[in-house]
Formats: C-alpha cells, sequence, structure tokens
C-alpha cells in the first residue's frame, strides 16, 4: 500500500521533467526542422550556463532523495531482520531498486556530457532511460503487493502509461529524427507525472469515490456497483488528462512557431 507523499514526490518529478520535454521539443522543431534530432534531456539555456545541467541534476537528485526516502526514512533503518532483508518492508526495496535506475540514468548522462569517460549516443541514452522506464513497468507489474480492486486498477492505468514511456523512449532512439517519437515521450512522461498525482488526491486525498474508503492499508468498496463506479471515473480522469495535455501541447505549438520558427 502506498501513500500521499509516496506518489505526490515522483509524480512531481515525472510532471516537470515531462512538461520541460514536450515544451524543449516543440521549441527545437520550430526553430529548424531540418536538422532536428531526438534529445533525451534538453539544457536549459541562458544564466550565463549555470543552470543548462539542471534538468539532469533534477533526475538524479531527485531520484537519489525520494530512494533514501524509500530506502532508509520508510523502512526507520530495519534493512536487515534475522540476516535477511526485513519482509515487513518488501515494497520499499522495490521502490528504491527502480529510483536507483532512474538516478544512475541521471549520473551517466551528466557523466557522458560533462565528461568524456562515457562517449554515448543520444540513442545510446535513449535506451538507458527506456531501461530505468522498464524497471519501474516491472515493478509496477509485478508487484509484491497485491493491489486489487480500484487500488489495482489505478495502478493498472500507471503501467500502460510507463509502457508508453518505454515504447516512445526506444521509438526516439530507433528514429533519432522524428518530432513525433520525441514529442510523445515527454507527452507520456507528463501523463505519467499527472497520473501520480491522480493516485494520490483519489486514493489517499479528497477526491476517493462515493461508496469506497481508504481502510488502513486497503481501499475497500461497498458494493461491486461503487467500485465499478469509481473505474468509469478514473477512465474520465484520465480522459480529460490526455485531452488536456494534448491541448497544452498544442497551444505551445501555436505559441512558439511565430517566436521561434525562422
Amino acid at each position: 500500500m502506498g501513500s500521499f507523499p509516496g506518489h505526490m514526490v515522483p509524480g512531481t518529478l515525472f510532471l516537470v521533467v515531462g512538461m520541460w520535454h514536450v515544451w524543449c521539443s516543440i521549441c527545437r522543431y520550430v526553430s529548424d526542422p531540418e536538422t532536428y534530432r531526438v534529445r533525451v534531456w534538453n539544457p536549459v539555456r541562458g544564466f550565463g550556463g549555470r543552470v543548462k545541467y539542471l534538468e539532469l541534476y533534477v533526475i538524479a537528485v531527485g531520484g537519489f532523495v525520494d530512494l533514501c526516502i524509500e530506502f532508509l526514512y520508510a523502512t526507520h533503518l530495519k534493512i536487515v531482520v534475522d540476516g535477511a532483508l526485513n519482509p515487513s518492508h518488501i515494497n520499499n526495496f522495490e521502490h528504491s531498486a527502480m529510483l536507483l535506475m532512474f538516478f544512475i540514468f541521471g549520473v551517466i548522462t551528466l557523466l557522458c556530457e560533462q565528461t568524456r569517460h562515457l562517449p554515448f549516443s543520444e540513442g545510446a541514452l535513449c535506451l538507458i532511460a527506456a531501461a530505468a522506464f522498464t524497471a519501474e513497468y516491472l515493478l509496477f507489474n509485478f508487484h509484491s503487493t497485491t493491489h486489487k480492486g480500484l487500488e489495482g486498477y489505478y495502478h493498472r492505468v500507471l503501467v500502460l502509461l510507463i509502457g508508453l514511456c518505454i515504447a516512445s523512449t526506444i521509438a526516439g532512439a530507433l528514429m533519432p529524427t522524428s518530432f513525433p517519437a520525441d514529442l510523445c515521450s515527454g507527452i507520456a512522461i507528463t501523463l505519467q507525472g499527472l497520473w501520480f498525482y491522480q493516485t494520490a488526491f483519489t486514493l489517499y486525498g479528497s477526491m476517493m469515490p462515493d461508496g469506497c474508503v481508504l481502510n488502513i492499508d486497503k481501499i475497500t468498496c461497498r458494493s461491486l456497483e461503487h467500485e465499478a463506479r469509481g473505474e468509469l471515473l478514473a477512465n474520465l480522469q484520465l480522459f480529460i488528462q490526455v485531452f488536456g495535455v494534448l491541448a497544452s501541447a498544442s497551444g505551445a505549438y501555436v505559441y512558439a512557431h511565430p517566436r521561434f520558427s525562422h
């Protein structure tokens, strides 16, 4: 069973990185469509170059902080019990492994960009990012915590969005000049962040559907009809988010084209 902060923290990271990716891919495309190339990360211009690698630091530092929360704070440092991993916190260990992959991606990309020790191509970095998303996919698809009912439905939708992140990131590696693939990657990451938010507010916040309630460590609904109604609301929430992100991306394109197009 998760928690409100446990969904809000990764949701914020995915949302910020995803929106930045969408905006930068649009700006780079309208400025020069002929030489457009897929980028797994986007530098921050201006400020004398001091914050050029801000996105990578957000990924690396954010992933590390969230990893420490899961592995150290949530377990109260009771990591090993009787010579084995504490069975009461397997869920936290799984989340830590997932976050470790994003931390590794951030560090590898920073080393690749700032040093000569890891001369990886952009396509290789895309595949490393896809590996991090794959680790996340496997975690939520084969979770030791059994997600059932309404909670399980929200996590199944999350798994689908993670799958879209994997597919679009691999597509960027295979089609390095494809603007749609790059844009889709940013949209998928944004939707994943929004769905983390939606899950937090619905299952652990004030948006719990009528007839369903959080009982200590699981979501229970009064009847199958109430559970089905909650799932229908989840479908509506997902549709609104997809529509909102696509509309926002279209608006960003309309705004950026006359300002950055040559």
